[in-house]
């Protein structure tokens, strides 16, 4: 699976999408790798505040509990209620449905400074 070329991506493995000021986020097909199979997915909910920096959830796997991390200030608003009843669809879609939160962001001038996808790929390579 190739990484896309049109999100930003963190050092913690989340990848952002923006569009206006709705930032997307989810885990890197990296991450998946490392997780393994994961098995439950927890995510703020939606009107939940959060700062750059801050966790919007947590991701489970057979290996590991990783918190999620935004890289942007805003508002939760839309959770993928589709991974409640199949978290495994992080596992197979990470970067289409298995995004785990969408917030409308204050600020979406942090997600620039974050790694484009080339660099991502240089710095953490798929085996």
């Amino acid at each position: 699976m190739s990484t896309p070329t049109d999100y930003k991506y963190t050092d913690s493995h989340e990848w952002s999408s923006v569009e206006g000021d709705v930032v997307t986020l989810g885990i890197t097909q990296h991450a998946v790798n490392e997780l393994t199979d994961i098995t439950y997915v927890e995510m703020k909910g939606v009107g939940e505040i959060i700062g750059a920096g801050d966790s919007v959830g947590e991701v489970e796997s057979v290996k590991a509990t990783s918190d999620i991390y935004s890289p942007v200030a805003g508002e939760i608003i839309e959770v993928n209620e589709a991974l409640d009843g199949d978290p495994s669809v992080v596992n197979n879609e990470p970067y289409q449905g298995g995004w785990l939160v969408k917030l409308k962001a204050s600020d979406t001038g942090p997600a620039d400074g974050l790694m484009d996808a080339s660099a991502y790929d240089e710095k953490y390579p798929l085996d």
